[in-house]
């Protein structure tokens, strides 16, 4: 693979251009449309290889893969009247775009991949997933952290409301920080510590225990972590969360 094009230079884009560069080496060549315009210059200014195209056109016509990563909710109009010739392998980023309709807006016979790249592709540390499988695509993010492909795009979609689960995530240590400094302590302090104590805790999923073990090992029997899941973290909570989740899976298909 010797050369990529990214229409949408968003964050995740970014992502995937820095993962490609991280660590030097030899890299494909990346084209880069418009949209996004300071991102990409940045970008270019940045890498050797790295070019922004006069249009998203000019990106397609360029590349041997093309990752879309426009928001869904503007993928019409972003990819309006382009032509797509079968041989570019596409992979969209985007969240809720089924492979059919994105097949009929692109009037292509093309081979089409949906993928859920994160941030971390940036450090080469986030596994993707990819639906279906395929050669280029996986080999593309193996080199990025690591290919997990699924099957079906009904599987697909439950990775990716997962996904959505990330800034609840950073919510919660927010939480966490803000009763600390309600509490007297220094927010700086209190968000030192906070990003600490979770960044250990991170660590701990590289091994293989599972996660109710690891839930368990972290614990006392009648200790201060077990009264905090059990009093907060209890069966209703539990409830609605897996409710907002099925929500969203609604959504996404």
């Amino acid at each position: 693979m010797q050369r990529i094009g990214i229409i949408g230079v968003g964050e995740i884009g970014r992502a995937v251009v820095e993962g490609l560069r991280h660590g030097g080496g030899a890299s494909p060549e990346v084209f880069l449309s418009p949209r996004g315009a300071r991102a990409a210059a940045e970008l270019s200014e940045r890498f050797e290889g790295v070019r922004v195209c006069a249009g998203n056109q000019d990106v397609v016509d360029r590349s041997e893969v093309v990752i879309i990563a426009v928001r869904r909710q503007d993928h019409r109009e972003a990819l309006a009247g382009l032509r797509v010739d079968d041989d570019t392998t596409v992979i969209s980023l985007m969240a809720g775009v089924a492979t059919d309709d994105l097949r009929r807006t692109l009037a292509t016979g093309a081979p089409i991949v949906r993928a859920i790249p994160l941030p971390a592709v940036r450090e080469r540390r986030s596994v993707t997933v990819t639906c279906p499988s395929h050669p280029v695509v996986d080999s593309l993010f193996d080199q990025l952290g690591g290919a997990l492909p699924v099957a079906d795009e009904g599987a697909f979609d439950v990775f990716s409301a997962l996904t959505g689960t990330l800034t609840a995530h950073y919510a919660y240590l927010a939480t966490l920080t803000s009763w600390a400094a309600g509490h007297g302590i220094a927010p700086g302090t209190a968000e030192r510590y906070v990003r600490g104590l979770f960044g250990n805790v991170g660590r701990s999923l590289g091994d293989e225990r599972s996660l109710h073990r690891l839930a368990a090992d972290h614990e006392t029997p009648g200790g201060n972590n077990e009264r905090i899941r059990t009093t907060w973290f209890d069966p209703a909570n539990a409830a609605a969360l897996a409710k907002a989740l099925d929500g969203l899976l609604d959504d996404l298909r």
